[in-house]
């Protein structure tokens, strides 16, 4: 069983997922920089881009949003299924043209400095079901049971859709939750999304490019849509005011959830219960340690994240080749557990520790995506490759953790590493000797950071008097206590 904590305040909410007393996931919603996904615009082309079949829409955000030619909607069709007579692709610049106004939705947050990516296609989730306004399509979750019960709620739905006819019509998918709903349930998601969609297209009509027609829910709202299952034991919230939100949202959409829902009312903060924010703090460390003495290291950059076994201390095994299995077998579920809880997601490389028996490498592998099965988000695992790695996705839809709470670090900008004092002082030396065949100043002063200095005054004193007799000028210098290692000035004097 799994329990859902929820801590609200006015500028943040954080939800985390908790699992035999270990947090599984963690959520982090902030008011002023509030997810996009699910949002409509009444967008702008704003440049069409031939050359990668894709277009710049301005939504009104900071950076220009992108709109792929495989998420253009036409007649009915996505964009894969634009075709021409001949049956070849029809190019994006026949679809679009720059000024075009479009209704567009967030499919994927900006990340890093990448724009948002756009659809055409819109889809409007509710608790059982996802709208499809343009379309006439009835869809069924694969993870619905048997094929005969995948097809009797298909004819379930289409009698259903049939008798609101009048309300408008659109297609459906029915989400894993639908599979136990009555007629009415489903009925009345069929009735909430249909306004919802028939409010978006008036706003549409009427709004300039660049508003907001639609925003998904809250993440206390999505809680109930989205994390609670049959696994989920209890939804603890801090906030009175949100529980009461909550439990009036719960009634209209979710009766089953609502029992589950409780307001937490203890003195101590309810992450404290399960020291939540030490995990957080853990969950943005590069180095993740084992039970068994072992230990992951996950570097996560712009291309892929990366993730290496060790055995570190570990020696409790009879030999060395079962100390790596079990080190390898526990390091199977710690990383889905790190995927889930950092939300890393692209392109990821497992370097587990090199197995010499295949039978290892099967029951790792095996072991890994029996704990990758428990991700709500989609995962493709590959087999190890000639390497010795695993090569896996996961889908990408929001920041990871890290890039949500965290900037690149101002002294080393990111790189992880600075240039040493040494180095930087050989910097200093090329540059008043670049400077001194230009310019002719009384003297050279160096302004720079205390160790830096210091070590121009003791190390590195002999080199920098050779250089000043050299240029045939003094060289003063000048400790300043705020600057890093690499910062530094000379003046001209």
């Amino acid at each position: 069983m799994e329990d859902i904590l929820i801590n609200w305040s006015p500028q943040e909410t954080r939800v985390a997922v908790v699992e035999n007393g270990a947090v599984q996931e963690l959520h982090v919603e902030r008011t002023l920089e509030r997810g996009l996904v699910g949002n409509v615009y009444s967008g702008r082309v704003a440049r069409v881009l031939p050359g990668m079949q894709s277009a710049f829409i301005d939504i009104g955000l900071e950076r220009a949003a992108f709109l792929h030619v495989a998420d253009l909607h036409i007649a009915g069709q996505a964009g894969r299924g634009h075709h021409a007579e001949n049956g070849t692709p029809t190019p994006i610049e026949r679809l679009v043209f720059e000024g075009q106004a479009l209704t567009v939705q967030v499919i994927k947050d900006p990340i890093g400095t990448k724009g948002a990516r756009l659809s055409t296609q819109i889809s409007i989730a509710g608790r059982m079901l996802v709208h499809l306004p343009q379309d006439e399509h009835i869809g069924i979750s694969q993870k619905i049971g048997s094929p005969e019960a995948r097809e009797q709620l298909r004819q379930r739905m289409q009698a259903l859709v049939g008798k609101a006819e009048e309300g408008g019509g659109g297609g459906f998918i029915l989400r894993t939750n639908a599979e136990d709903a009555s007629d009415e349930e489903l009925g009345s998601d069929i009735a909430y999304l249909r306004k919802t969609w028939a409010t978006i297209r008036e706003r549409s009509f009427r709004s300039p490019p660049g508003t907001l027609l639609h925003q998904d829910l809250s993440l206390v709202e999505r809680v109930l849509r989205d994390l609670v299952s049959e696994r989920t034991g209890s939804i603890r919230i801090d906030s009175r005011m949100q529980y009461e939100v909550l439990h009036g949202f719960g009634e209209t959409y979710m009766p089953a959830a609502v029992a589950k829902l409780e307001h937490y009312r203890g003195e101590r903060p309810i992450f404290d219960l399960y020291n939540i924010d030490g995990e957080i703090d853990r969950a943005l460390a590069r180095r993740v340690d084992l039970k068994s003495g072992g230990y992951l290291i996950i570097d996560q950059t712009e291309a892929m994240t990366t993730i290496d076994v060790n055995t570190g201390g570990f020696v409790g095994a009879r030999n060395f080749d079962d100390t790596i299995f079990k080190t390898n077998l526990e390091a199977a579920g710690a990383i889905a557990r790190q995927l889930r809880l950092r939300n890393l997601g692209g392109i990821i490389i497992v370097d587990f520790i090199d197995m010499t028996r295949e039978e290892h490498r099967a029951s790792v592998l095996s072991e890994f995506r029996k704990q990758l099965a428990k991700d709500r988000t989609k995962v493709t695992v590959g087999g190890f490759t000639q390497l010795g790695l695993v090569e896996m996705t996961r889908k990408r839809t929001r920041e990871s953790l890290a890039r949500m709470l965290c900037e690149p670090c101002p002294t080393c900008e990111g790189r992880g590493q600075v240039k040493t004092a040494r180095s930087v002082c050989y910097d200093i030396m090329r540059e008043i000797l670049r400077e001194a065949r230009q310019f002719s100043p009384k003297e050279f002063r160096v302004v720079a950071a205390a160790n830096v200095v210091e070590m121009l005054l003791d190390e590195e004193s002999q080199h920098l008097a050779g250089l000043s007799d050299f240029i045939g000028k003094p060289i003063s210098l000048t400790a300043e206590p705020t600057n890093q290692t690499e910062h530094y000035d000379i003046v001209l004097l």
